[in-house]
C-alpha cells in the first residue's frame, strides 16, 4: 500500500476515535466546553493593547493547531445543531408528561439588578398567561470571572435598562442610581422571603418598584441571617444549574436572559400548548428594524465588530443592509477578539452566549452554526489584508465574506484557499493581497478602534455601536447584536428632529 494512502487511513482513523472519545463519554461537556472558550471570548473584560507578550491564555487556545480546530468544529456542529436541540425539548417533555409534572419555570432575580427590575414588571403576567409554575429565587451579583468589571457592568446595566425600557413598555425610574443603597435592599429581600412562590411573583413589582424609587420608605429589616441563607440557595441554585446572571429564566435545560428573550420562552411555550391566549402575541416582543423612508445622511454610525464572534456574524449583515437603507455616513472599526488581547470567557458564559447566538439565529431565519474558529493566526492573515481592502472599499465586503465562510459554511480560515476565496468573493485581486497578508500596518488602525470602543466609549463587547449627530445630540453608544433595532429607532428619530 502506498505510504501516502496509508498515511492518509491512520489520519481518518486517528479523527475518528477522537471524535467518539469527544462525543461518547463525560469528557464532551468538559472538552467542549473548554473549546467553546476559544470562540467565546468577545464578551467583555476591557482592554486596549492589542496582543500582550504574555498572553495568560495557552498557546493552543490563542492559536489551536489543526487538528484542534477540527475537533472544535465538531462540537460547535452539536452546540448549534437544530436537530439536537429540539431533541433535547423533546426528550424533556416526554420526561416531564411521564412524572406527570408541570411546566416549572425556575426564575433567579438580583434585587440590585437593573434588568432583574425590567423582568419584575413581566412576571406575573408572564405566569397567568402561560400554564407553568414559577419558582423564584433570590440571588448575589457573580462578580469574579464571570462578572470581572462588576462596577462597569452596574453603570452599563443602569444605562441600557433606562435605554430600552419605554421601548418594551416598562419603566426605569430616571432618578435611580447605579444601585440601590443597602438598607433598602435589605428591606426587599425581607418582604418577598417572607413570601410563597405565588405571592413573591405576585408582589415582586411592586417591591422592586418601591426599591429601585428616589423616595423607597424606610422600613424594618427581617432577620440578616434569613437574608443570607435565602441569598445563598438562590446563588448556590443558579451555579448548580450552570449559569451566572439575574433576570434569568430556566425551563427545560435552557436559559432566557431578560425581558429581551423572555419570547423565546414564549414561544417555545406556546408550540407546547401551554399557553392560556395563544392569540395575544408575545408580552416583551423584539422592536423591528425599520429605518425604510429615512434620509439618514446628516447621522454617523460607528460599528465595532469582531472576526472571532457569534454574535457579531449573525448582525453583521443585517447592519450592512440598515446601512444600505437610510444612508447613515458609516465607519466600520474592527476590534481584535479578546481572547488574543489576554481575556477568558468562563465556561458557563460561553455555552449559553453559543447557545443563545443560535437561538437567535433560528429564530430570525440567519445561517449560523456550521463553524471553524478563525482565532489566532488566521485571524491575523485576515485583519492584515482589512485596510488595503478599505482603501479599495472592499473592506465591508471581505469581512462579511470572512464571517460567512467561518460561522454558516464552515470553511476553516487558515486554510489558504479559503481566505482566497473570501478576497475575491469581496472583488479583491488574491495575487495582489499576498502583498498585503504578512504586514502589520494594521496593528495601530485596530488598535486606534479598540480605544474608542473600551476607553473612549466604555463598551467591551461586540458588536458595539456609536450613533451621532445631528448636532446638540449626545452620541447613543450600545453593544450587542439585540440592539440594532434601539439604533433603528434612534435614527428614524433623530432623522426627522
Amino acid at each position: 500500500m502506498p505510504a501516502i494512502l496509508t498515511l492518509a487511513i491512520c489520519q481518518r482513523r486517528l479523527r475518528r476515535r477522537m471524535a467518539l472519545w469527544l462525543f461518547g463519554y463525560e469528557r464532551y461537556y468538559e472538552v467542549g466546553t473548554l473549546l467553546l472558550n476559544f470562540l467565546l471570548n468577545d464578551i467583555e473584560g476591557p482592554s486596549i493593547m492589542l496582543e500582550p507578550d504574555h498572553n495568560p491564555n495557552p498557546r493552543y487556545m490563542v492559536d489551536p493547531p489543526r487538528v484542534l480546530r477540527w475537533l472544535m468544529s465538531k462540537v460547535m456542529g452539536r452546540v448549534a445543531n437544530t436537530a439536537q436541540i429540539h431533541k433535547k425539548r423533546r426528550a424533556f417533555e416526554a420526561k416531564r408528561n411521564r412524572q406527570n409534572e408541570p411546566h416549572v419555570v425556575e426564575y433567579f432575580h438580583q434585587l440590585d439588578d437593573p434588568y432583574s427590575h425590567l423582568m419584575a414588571q413581566v412576571l406575573a403576567q408572564f405566569a397567568e398567561r402561560y400554564q407553568v409554575k414559577v419558582v423564584p429565587w433570590l440571588i448575589r451579583a457573580t462578580g469574579g470571572k464571570h462578572q470581572p468589571e462588576i462596577q462597569k457592568l452596574r453603570a452599563w446595566a443602569r444605562k441600557d435598562a433606562q435605554l430600552v425600557a419605554p421601548h418594551f413598555g416598562l419603566a426605569f425610574p430616571e432618578a435611580a442610581g447605579l444601585i440601590p443603597e443597602a438598607t433598602a435592599l435589605k428591606v426587599a429581600a425581607s418582604k418577598l422571603i417572607a413570601l410563597d412562590a405565588k405571592d413573591f411573583v405576585q408582589q415582586l413589582q411592586s417591591v422592586s418598584e418601591v426599591l429601585w424609587s428616589s423616595d423607597s420608605e424606610a422600613s424594618e429589616v427581617g432577620s440578616e441571617a434569613e437574608i443570607e441563607a435565602a441569598l445563598d440557595a438562590g446563588s448556590a441554585r443558579l451555579a448548580e444549574l450552570g449559569h451566572y446572571s439575574g433576570a434569568t429564566l430556566y425551563y427545560g435545560g435552557e436559559w432566557y436572559w431578560g425581558v429581551d428573550r423572555l419570547f423565546h420562552l414564549e414561544q417555545r411555550l406556546q408550540d407546547l400548548g401551554a399557553c392560556h391566549e395563544p392569540h395575544a402575541g408575545y408580552l416583551v416582543p423584539r422592536p423591528i428594524i425599520d429605518v425604510e423612508g429615512i434620509d439618514a445622511s446628516g447621522l454617523n454610525l460607528d460599528f465595532y465588530p469582531s472576526l472571532n464572534s457569534p454574535y457579531t456574524s449573525i448582525i453583521f449583515d443585517r447592519t450592512i443592509a440598515l446601512v444600505r437603507a437610510c444612508g447613515v455616513n458609516f465607519h466600520h472599526k474592527p476590534v481584535l477578539p479578546m481572547i488574543m488581547r489576554g481575556v477568558a470567557a468562563t465556561p458557563a458564559k460561553g455555552r449559553y452566549i453559543f447557545f443563545d447566538t443560535k437561538r437567535e439565529a433560528d429564530f430570525f431565519d440567519v445561517p449560523f452554526g456550521h463553524h471553524v474558529t478563525p482565532i489566532g493566526t488566521p485571524t491575523r492573515r485576515a485583519y492584515a489584508l482589512l485596510p488595503w481592502a478599505k482603501s479599495k472599499g472592499k473592506d465591508v465586503a471581505l469581512m462579511s465574506g470572512l464571517l460567512r465562510l467561518a460561522f454558516s459554511e464552515g470553511k476553516a480560515l487558515h486554510q489558504s484557499k479559503n481566505l482566497r476565496s473570501a478576497v475575491e468573493a469581496a472583488g479583491l485581486d488574491w495575487f495582489e493581497a499576498q502583498d498585503h497578508i504578512q504586514r502589520d500596518d494594521w496593528k495601530p488602525w485596530v488598535s486606534q478602534h479598540h480605544e474608542e470602543m473600551v476607553e473612549g466609549m466604555g463598551l467591551w463587547g461586540v458588536p458595539s455601536y456609536r450613533l451621532s449627530g445631528p448636532e446638540g445630540q449626545s452620541d447613543l453608544e450600545v453593544w450587542g447584536q439585540d440592539r440594532l433595532w434601539l439604533v433603528a429607532a434612534e435614527i428614524r428619530r433623530r432623522a426627522n428632529l
